[in-house]
Formats: structure tokens, C-alpha cells, sequence
């Protein structure tokens, strides 16, 4: 954790220019102190996860820090690069945040947490009346700015338009960076991890509302409607996959190929069209490993199977973050970008994934004894992984390889990566 100060650099759509907003203090986590000294909004909402159970105070002092940073339309900047020591470690062209792009809101997980098992401290409680008008207002950017066209679909703003740059053109916003999403972007995508995390925040903003006695019924009824079973399966099964799947204006017939002087530039072998993304992976797994499915859905079966299964998600190390049998497995984005979440193993999801299945495993229903198992076994593979790999190389990493289950990326990594502690300690 560190105290940082400065201003954030901001391009919005109402000025020409970048405009520098007024200097800002931010106690935060961050995930490497070294290489990535600066606040992250969707890794902040994984560190208080831990933090919360060491300290709550700490936690809720780091909440109010960020919920400070938000502005009158109710947008965060994803990255908080204040000060000196953050800006150096920054290339010039990731410095200006855009206002339209959002990140996933995971502050929302630390809340539910700290308001989950008992009474809420008299701490909490005064918190939660000093910021419920900003969670209302950061709740409310969301559905106004990153919506879908249809009812209750949601949609990542700020994804790269370059078409012919990238293999499958990033989605930073997401937090997922190069996962593959549809391969022309459009307004008629539809992303079924964003509609989850919409429903979280629904769920926790509904309790806010209880525990201090306001109204929120609105918030009561999205959260209805974003975790009908019926109505996510309409919008986002895909049967052909096998699983949950974002939708949009897709093809899987693309490739990189090498064009004068020399260089690597997308060719799209077969068009477009609208339809499901055949990308089995993190994405396909968000309704469950945020536990909107019912514990008797059939679509938890076939997850769980898709899961286990070793040609898809299932090494002795983690889950990976792409099934082998996509296309765009380990495959590079450009010639500059080496795949990352294409493959290698991340351990906030995998957090995410152990938790769910602990917690259908304590639900009555058709796959309880296998939620156990699995559980059991996926805990183990991740324990022994990163304790033998740090155990040779003195350090926790960025993400794991899926084949060998080495240690890869940054180093020290103790932001996310420091969930095993939780995993070890049973606690979720």
C-alpha cells in the first residue's frame, strides 16, 4: 500500500484538449510497487479483499480514497497515475484516461464483504451515509453510459477500432485486455461479465439501501432482473459453445499475416456477421463465479464439465484463462503484443472460481458433491503451484504458464496474486 498525490490527466468529450483535474490524494494498494506504482480500480476491489480481513479500517479508509476521486458524472479514472512516481512508469500514450472508459467495479466485492456476517461496525455504518450518494452516482454512470440496446445488456465503451492492427482489437476497459471479444466492434455487442458485475452492484447497493433505511426498490428490481436465470441464458448462452458467451458482430476466420515494409496486419478470411463469440474461457464462467446461476441450473453442470476438463480450462496448476480449443489461444494480438489473457493463469479469477465452488458446494442441489470435489482439488493445484514457484524464485508473479505453471510477467507481484492467502486460509 502507498499515499500518492497529483492529478490525473483526462480527455472528455467536453473539451478538445486533455485537462489536467485538480491534485488528489489516494491510499491505495497497488499491484507491483516497482513496476506499477499507481491505483488500479478493478485490482483495487481484489487487494481489499485481503485487506479487509487484516484491517477493516484500512479498508474502508482505502474505499473512501477512491470513491473522493470520482467526478460530478460519476466516473473514476480506471488508473490513478498521480505524482511523479507513477507518471515515470507510465508510457506517454496510456497517461490520459478517457471519461466514456469504464473498468469493472469491483469495489463493489470488497463492500459485499465487509457487509456480509453479522453486524456492520459503527465504522461501516458512518461510511456507508458519507458515501452512498457517490455509489448511487457511480452506480447510475454505469447504467447510463456503458448499456447495451437491449433492456439489461451492458456493453464495455473504449475498445480499440483499429481493425487491422489487432488480431482481435482489446477491451483494456474491461480489465481482460486482449480476451477475445467480437472481432468488429459495434453497439450491438453485448458482454455478459459486464452485465454480471452489474448485478453484484445491484445485490450490494439493494443492502446498502436496508442497513440505512432508504429506499431501494430500484436497485432491488435490476438485481431481479440481472440474475433471472431465464432472461441471462435468452441473452447469453451460447449452445454451439457450450457456455456463456458475449455477442456481437463476429468472425473466427481472422489472421495476422506479414505485408510490406515488413510488417503484421489483420485479414479477415470470412465476413462478419451477428452472433455469439466462440470463446470459451474467464468471460464464460462470470455467471457463476459470481453466483447468479441457481444451484440446480443444468448450465452449472456443463460449466463445471467444461472446467475439469483438460483440453479446455483444467491444468494442474489453475484454471487457465482460455480454453485450448479457441482459436485465439496463445495467440499473439499483433507482432508487439505476446498473448495475455489468451492462456496463462491469473489468480484473481482463479480466487473467484475457488469461492464459487466452496460456496455451491454448502448449496442443496444436483452438483453440490461435485462443486466439493472440484473445489478441493483446484485448491490444492493452486497452493502447491504458488508456493513451489515461490519457494525457487522468491517471488509471487503477475500470472502463471498453463503449461508448466512457472511464474511469468511481473515480479514482485503481491497485489492480486496475494489471494492465495485467503485460499490457504479458507476464508471466502
Amino acid at each position: 500500500m502507498g499515499y500518492f498525490y497529483g492529478s490525473s490527466l483526462v480527455q472528455s468529450r467536453h473539451n478538445p484538449e486533455p485537462v489536467a483535474y485538480p491534485p488528489a490524494p489516494l491510499h491505495t494498494a497497488v499491484p507491483s510497487r516497482s513496476f506499477f506504482p499507481r491505483g488500479f480500480l478493478w485490482d483495487e476491489g481484489f487487494h481489499l479483499l485481503l485487506i479487509a480481513r487484516w484491517d477493516p479500517t484500512l479498508a474502508w479508509q482505502s474505499l473512501a480514497h477512491w470513491l473522493d476521486l470520482i467526478n460530478a458524472d460519476g466516473w473514476i479514472p480506471r488508473e490513478q497515475i498521480l505524482g511523479p512516481e507513477a507518471r515515470s512508469k507510465v508510457p506517454a500514450e496510456f497517461v490520459v484516461q478517457w471519461e466514456e472508459n469504464a473498468n469493472p467495479p469491483t469495489l463493489f466485492l470488497a463492500l459485499r464483504q465487509l457487509l456480509t456476517g453479522g453486524t456492520v461496525s459503527a465504522e461501516g455504518l458512518q461510511f456507508l451515509r458519507g458515501a452512498f450518494p457517490r455509489l448511487q452516482t457511480w452506480y447510475d454512470w454505469f447504467n447510463n453510459t456503458q448499456n447495451g440496446l437491449l433492456p439489461y445488456t451492458y456493453r464495455w465503451r473504449g475498445r480499440d477500432r483499429d481493425t487491422l492492427r489487432f488480431l482481435n482489437p482489446k477491451t483494456l476497459t474491461s480489465g481482460l485486455d486482449d480476451y477475445p471479444r467480437a472481432s468488429h466492434p459495434s453497439d450491438d455487442e453485448r458482454h455478459v461479465d459486464l452485465r454480471c458485475w452489474m448485478a453484484l452492484a445491484s445485490e450490494v447497493m439493494t443492502t446498502i439501501c436496508e442497513l440505512l433505511g432508504e429506499d431501494g426498490g430500484r436497485y432491488k428490481a435490476s438485481h431481479m432482473a440481472l440474475t433471472d436465470n431465464s432472461r441471462l441464458d435468452k441473452l447469453h448462452w451460447s449452445e454451439r459453445l457450450g457456455a456463456y458467451a458475449d455477442y456481437g458482430n463476429h468472425t473466427q476466420n481472422v489472421a495476422l499475416e506479414c505485408v510490406p515494409p515488413p510488417r503484421l496486419i489483420r485479414v479477415v478470411r470470412k465476413p462478419p456477421k451477428l452472433q455469439f463469440v466462440g470463446a470459451l474461457g474467464y468471460v464464460s464462467l462470470f455467471p457463476f463465479i459470481l453466483e447468479i446461476l441457481s444451484p440446480d441450473s443444468p448450465k452449472l453442470g456443463r460449466l463445471l464439465d467444461h472446467l475439469r476438463d483438460a483440453d479446455r480450462l483444467w491444468t494442474p496448476y489453475g484454471i487457465r484463462s482460455l480454453s485450448k480449443s479457441s482459436p485465439l489461444f496463445l495467440q499473439r494480438n499483433t507482432e508487439h503484443d505476446p498473448p495475455y489473457w489468451r492462456g496463462p493463469i491469473w489468480i484473481n479469477i482463479n480466487y473467484l472460481v475457488v469461492r464459487a465452488l466452496y460456496r455451491y458446494s454448502q448449496m442443496e442441489g444436483p452438483y453440490r458433491e461435485r462443486a466439493l470435489g472440484l473445489y478441493r482439488e483446484l485448491r490444492t493445484n493452486l497452493i502447491s503451484n504458488l508456493y513451489r514457484q515461490y519457494k525457487e524464485s522468491g517471488f509471487l508473479w503477475e500470472q502463471y504458464n498453463d503449461q508448466t505453471g512457472r511464474g511469468q510477467g511481473c515480479h514482485p507481484f503481491t497485489g492480486w496474486s496475494s489471494l492465495i492467502v485467503l485460499v490457504m486460509a479458507e476464508e471466502f
